[in-house]
């Protein structure tokens, strides 16, 4: 951790404005290094591409808050500026974790000296994350489906890697179908409107999503598709209906033009049931049909399997609170379920969770060891898991909070796991968070070797990003990335 080492400005706003500027100046360098070399460029696991210049300069300043530095724009911009001087191959690079790193070297290297010695291995390398683009199908356009839509376009860069061919769903009631699904992707009541263009041809069946063509589908099954007749071919199909969840029914997917599959829901039997960053091993080359789990599952797993690791668990308790979702009703009604017939906006909802229960699944040593149950509550996304642990080691909240700490800033597990310190946080502060989850240090208790965890969860967007994770793997997707080692 670097101590803090620029004193206070005299002019605070000359200071915003100077560093206002520079975060000005960075957006037009981040986006030719993703479009021309597809170099993603992070900042303590933070994508920079595509923000905005505010969104630039808070990704600063959380970082000088948890890492209690004075990292600054001031630093950032000549290794930005200087790392597209390189030529350089694809890969992901944190800008952040670069600059502490160049610091902490005093001035032993020229920055130009630095960069090349860090990025030696993709300098002058060309070498694609894929041989080629990878088709991908969505079938199914729910909340799940449009988020998902919404994170491969962002993440289509200079188009050599993901590509989403087409969307499946069932054919519509109105003539204008076509035109309701894509208002349904521009504008969202949660996550806000999508950043870019869509234009609709209605009769081709086609959404041109900022300048990716994507065909859709209308079917009333699998079996009735043959992706081939769209050009497209060994495609990815991610099944974000929940429709089937057994391998029968999955297999099902696999028709002419397709040859693997991803669940977004939980998945029966020996299909393996997947947390990105804890069991995506599994997912072989020869794997043809992999469940991403829940959200829930995706947001408890990697908490737990770090303080399984650290300290031991001889059991616990998860209880989730969980924004009410589509399978609710937005009055009283019939429900097969129990008391989810009640009206969603107007009640908590005691209901049960499988996520302890799969927890089995992707950390064995854990199984028998959790109970879990879930409060359904009226809010529309975000949720928060309660894990209340019995640990085989004592220790006390300080330790447990900075243990978590640089598990969120340093592990393999900074895309899972998220940190907070704002003793303000409140579940609207989490929408649109790319982690799996946000442990909110603010809240933690411990007493010996009794402590209750909370965390955060976006279970729409976080969860999301989970499954493009799975499907960057299933795909053969490998980025080099930098720093090494941290």
């Amino acid at each position: 951790m670097i101590e803090e080492h620029r004193p206070l400005p005299d002019d605070f706003f000359r200071d915003w404005k100077e560093r206002e500027a520079l975060a000005e100046g960075m957006i037009p360098i981040i986006g030719k290094l993703y479009r021309e070399k597809n170099v993603s460029t992070y900042m303590y696991g933070n994508n920079m591409v595509n923000m905005s210049v505010i969104d630039l300069m808070k990704a600063h300043r959380f970082v000088r808050q948890v890492e209690s530095n004075e990292l600054s724009e001031f630093e950032t911009y000549p290794m930005i500026e200087a790392l597209s001087e390189l030529q350089i191959g694809p890969a992901h690079i944190d800008i952040g974790k670069m600059v502490v790193r160049y610091q902490e070297l005093g001035d032993q290297k020229t920055l130009k000296a630095f960069l090349e010695l860090e990025l030696e291995e993709i300098i002058g390398s060309n070498i694609k994350p894929l041989p080629r683009p990878k088709d991908v199908v969505l079938y199914g356009f729910g909340r799940i489906g449009r988020l998902i839509t919404r994170l491969l376009i962002d993440k289509a860069g200079g188009g050599d890697v993901l590509r989403l061919r087409a969307i499946v769903i069932r054919p519509g009631d109105s003539l204008n179908d076509l035109t309701k699904r894509a208002a349904l992707l521009r504008q969202d009541s949660v996550h806000g409107s999508f950043k870019g263009t869509i234009r609709v041809l209605e009769g081709r069946d086609i959404l041109v999503v900022n300048g990716n063509p994507i065909k859709i589908i209308y079917a009333n099954s699998p079996s009735e598709v043959d992706y081939t007749k769209y050009g497209i071919s060994d495609a990815i199909v991610i099944d974000n209906t929940g429709a089937w969840r057994d391998e029968e029914g999955l297999s099902g997917h696999l028709r002419p033009g397709a040859s693997k599959v991803i669940l977004t829901a939980p998945a029966g039997g020996a299909i393996p049931n997947v947390v990105y960053g804890i069991n995506h091993h599994e997912i072989s080359p020869d794997c043809s049909i992999v469940s991403a789990a829940s959200c829930t599952t995706n947001a408890i797993v990697p908490v737990l399997k770090v303080m399984s690791d650290e300290f031991g668990i001889e059991h616990g308790h998860v209880e989730t609170v969980h924004a009410y979702t589509n399978d609710q009703n937005l009055i009283d009604n019939y429900h097969k379920g129990d008391r989810r017939g009640r009206s969603a906006p107007l009640n908590m909802v005691l209901t049960s969770t499988g996520a302890a229960k799969a927890v089995a699944k992707a950390i064995p040593e854990l199984k028998g060891r959790l109970t879990g149950n879930a409060i359904r509550v009226p809010t529309p996304n975000v949720s928060m898991a309660l894990l209340h642990l019995q640990l085989k080691k004592s220790t006390d909240r300080k330790q447990l909070n900075e243990f978590m700490r640089r598990k969120a800033l340093y592990s393999d597990l900074q895309q899972q796991i998220g940190y907070t310190l704002s003793t303000e946080a409140v579940s609207t502060d989490f929408v649109g968070s790319r982690q799996a989850c946000v442990f909110d240090s603010e809240a933690t208790i411990v007493k010996d070797k009794s402590c209750v965890l909370y965390c955060w969860y976006d279970n729409e967007f976080g969860y999301s990003c989970q499954v493009v994770r799975c499907l960057e793997t299933m795909a053969g997707v490998t980025w080099k990335r930098f720093p090494k080692g941290i």
